[in-house]
C-alpha cells in the first residue's frame, strides 16, 4: 500500500502576515472612517457657501470679526481668523467642531481595534503567530493614521471645490489631519498604559477635555494664550489658516505625534498579552456595595463614567454661565452683531435667557451620546463572554436589559440636572439674571432628544448589536448635523423639520413645546419596545 503523506499546513509568510493585520484593521474602521471623511467634506463646503449669505460686504465682515473678538465668542467658538475670507470663515465656524469630532472618532477606535480585541481574546490566537504585538499595533495604528489623512483630505477638497485658496484649504486639512493623528496615538498608548478597553478609552477621552480646555482658555484670555501651545487643538489654529499660513506649529504638532505613535508601538513589545503597565491591585478587600441584584449592579457599572461625564460637563456649562454677561452685553449693545450673530447660526444670544438656552440645546448632543454609549457596553460585554455565566442563572435577559435602560435613564438625567446647576451657579457668579427654576428648565429640555437616543441605543441593541454607539447617537448627534446644514444650505424647510432639534422650544427663554416632547416620548418608547422583543429572541453574540 502507498503511504499518504499528512497535510501540514505551512504558517503564513511574514510580509503576507503582516498584509491581514492590515487588511484586519482596515475592516474594523473602514465604515466609520468613510462616514468621519464625508463629514468633514460636507461641513467644510457648506460653510463656504454659508459665508456669501451672511458676510455680504466688508462692514458684515468687520462687524463679524468685531463681535468673534469677544472674549466670550473666543472662548466658545475660538479666535476668529480671516473671517472676510469664505475659507476662514469656514475655518471658525467648523474648525474645532471638526477637529474634534474626528479626534474623537479616532481614539476611540484606536482603544476599541487594540485594548477592545485584545480584551475580548480575538488577539491570543493572532499574537501566537509570526507577526508580533509591536507590528500588530504600529499596522492597525496605521490604518487610523490613513483614516485621519483621508479626513484632512476631504476638509480641503470640499473647501477648494467651493472655491476656497488652496494654500489655506492645505493647512486647514493638515492640521486636521494631525489632530486625528495625535489621538489616535494618544488612544493607542493609552490602550497599552491600562488594561481595560473603558479606562483606556476614559484615559483619553481625559486628555482630549484637557486639550480642548487649554485651547479654550487659551483663546478666551490673551495672558494665557501661550497655553495653545500645549494643546493639539491649539496648535491647529495657531497655524492660522487663510491667514499667514503658519507652519511650524504644524510642525511641532507632527512631532508630538510621531513621538507619540512610535512610543505606543514600543510599549506594546514590552507587556504582557492581556495586561497594561497599569494592573489593578489583586490584594485589596472585595467591594460587595451593589451587588444584590441586578439593577444595582446596573447601577454600580454606571458610576464611574457617570462621574467622569458629570465633571466634564459641569466644568463647560460652568463656563458658559460665567460668560453670560459678557455675551449678552455686547450683543444688546450692538444689534447689528446680534443679527449676524444669528446669520452665522448663533440666534437668540442676545439675553441670558436666550443664550442659554441656545446652548442647552446642545446638551442634547452629549447626553444622548451618553446612553447610547451605556447600552453599547452591555452589547460589548456579551459578545466577550463576560454575561455567559451571568446569563446561565435563573434571570431573564428582560430584567438585565430593563435594569440597563433605568441605569442610563437615571443617569442622563443627573448630566442634565448637573449641566443646569453648573449654568446657574456661573450666572451667579458674575450677577447675570437667570434663576435656578430657569436653569434647570432649560436642561431637562434636552431630555426628549436623549430618550429618543435611548429608544433607538435599545432598538440597534436588539436587533444590529454592533452597531449600537451608532445608531444610538444618530438622534442627537445626527439630528443637529440635519438642521445646520439645512439652516446654512437653504433646503427646503421640510428638511430641517425632519429634526428632533427643529421641535424643541428654546426654554427658558420661552416655555416649553409639551406636545413635541410627548411625541418624542412615544416614539422612544415604541422604539425601546421593539429592541426588547428583539434582544429576548436573538441568539447571545459570543
Amino acid at each position: 500500500m502507498t503511504a499518504i503523506k499528512p497535510t501540514v499546513q505551512r504558517p503564513c509568510p511574514g510580509p503576507r502576515a503582516g498584509r491581514a493585520v492590515t487588511a484586519l484593521a482596515l475592516r474594523q474602521t473602514r465604515l466609520g472612517a468613510l462616514v468621519v471623511a464625508a463629514l468633514v467634506c460636507g461641513m467644510s463646503a457648506m460653510a463656504v457657501a454659508a459665508h456669501r449669505s451672511t458676510v455680504k460686504d466688508p462692514a458684515d465682515a468687520a462687524a463679524l470679526e468685531a463681535l468673534a473678538g469677544n472674549p466670550a465668542i473666543r472662548t466658545l467658538f475660538g479666535e476668529p481668523v480671516a473671517l472676510y475670507d469664505a475659507g476662514g470663515f469656514a475655518v471658525w465656524r467648523t474648525g474645532t467642531a471638526l477637529s474634534v469630532v474626528l479626534a474623537v472618532w479616532a481614539l476611540l477606535a484606536a482603544t476599541r481595534i487594540t485594548r477592545g480585541e485584545e480584551d475580548a481574546g480575538r488577539w491570543d490566537v493572532l499574537l501566537a503567530g509570526r507577526v508580533p504585538v509591536t507590528t500588530v499595533v504600529a499596522r492597525h495604528i496605521t490604518v487610523l493614521v490613513s483614516a485621519s489623512l483621508l479626513a484632512g483630505t476631504a476638509a480641503f477638497a470640499g473647501l477648494i471645490a467651493t472655491g476656497a485658496t488652496a494654500s489655506g484649504a492645505a493647512v486647514h486639512g493638515a492640521g486636521l489631519a494631525l489632530c486625528g493623528v495625535f489621538f489616535t496615538a494618544a488612544g493607542a498608548m493609552t490602550a497599552q498604559v491600562f488594561p481595560t478597553r473603558s479606562a483606556a478609552s476614559g484615559a483619553a477621552v481625559a486628555v482630549l477635555g484637557i486639550s480642548m480646555l487649554l485651547k479654550m482658555v487659551g483663546d478666551g484670555l490673551a495672558a494665557l494664550g501661550w497655553l495653545r501651545w500645549l494643546s493639539p487643538f491649539g496648535l491647529t489654529a495657531l497655524s492660522r489658516p487663510f491667514d499667514g499660513n503658519q507652519v511650524w506649529p504644524l510642525v511641532i504638532l507632527f512631532s508630538a505625534c510621531l513621538a507619540l505613535a512610535s512610543g505606543a508601538a514600543a510599549a506594546a513589545g514590552r507587556r504582557d498579552i492581556r495586561g497594561g503597565y497599569l494592573r489593578s491591585s489583586s490584594g485589596r478587600a472585595p467591594r460587595m456595595r451593589l451587588l444584590g441584584s441586578l439593577q444595582a449592579f446596573s447601577v454600580r457599572r454606571l458610576l464611574r463614567p457617570l462621574a467622569a461625564w458629570a465633571a466634564g460637563l459641569g466644568a463647560y456649562y460652568l463656563l458658559i454661565g460665567v460668560l453670560a454677561v459678557s455675551l449678552t452685553g455686547l450683543l444688546t449693545d450692538n444689534p447689528r452683531f446680534a443679527d449676524l450673530a444669528a446669520q452665522a447660526g448663533f440666534a437668540g444670544l442676545g439675553t441670558v435667557q436666550g443664550y442659554v438656552a441656545t446652548l442647552f440645546a446642545l446638551l442634547a448632543i452629549p447626553a444622548g451620546t451618553f446612553v447610547a454609549v451605556r447600552l453599547a457596553t452591555l452589547a460589548t460585554d456579551e459578545s466577550g463572554g463576560r454575561l455567559t455565566l451571568l446569563f446561565a442563572q435563573p434571570l431573564t435577559r428582560a430584567r438585565l436589559l430593563s435594569g440597563e435602560i433605568a441605569a442610563a435613564l437615571g443617569g442622563v438625567i443627573v448630566l442634565t440636572t448637573v449641566a443646569g446647576l453648573a449654568t446657574w451657579s456661573g450666572t451667579q457668579a458674575v450677577g447675570a439674571k437667570l434663576g435656578i427654576t430657569a436653569a434647570l428648565s432649560g436642561a431637562w429640555n434636552a431630555l426628549p432628544i436623549a430618550l429618543l437616543c435611548l429608544g433607538t441605543s435599545v432598538l440597534a441593541l436588539g436587533w444590529t448589536p454592533r452597531a449600537v454607539t451608532v445608531i444610538g447617537s444618530l438622534p442627537a448627534a445626527g439630528g443637529f448635523l440635519l438642521k445646520v446644514i439645512a439652516d446654512i444650505s437653504g433646503w427646503p424647510a421640510w428638511v430641517g423639520l425632519m429634526s428632533p432639534f427643529a421641535h424643541l422650544a428654546p426654554v427658558p427663554g420661552v416655555p416649553v413645546n409639551w406636545l413635541p416632547v410627548f411625541l418624542m416620548t412615544a416614539i422612544a418608547t415604541l422604539a425601546a419596545t421593539a429592541g426588547a422583543v428583539g434582544y429576548r429572541r436573538r441568539d447571545l453574540r459570543i
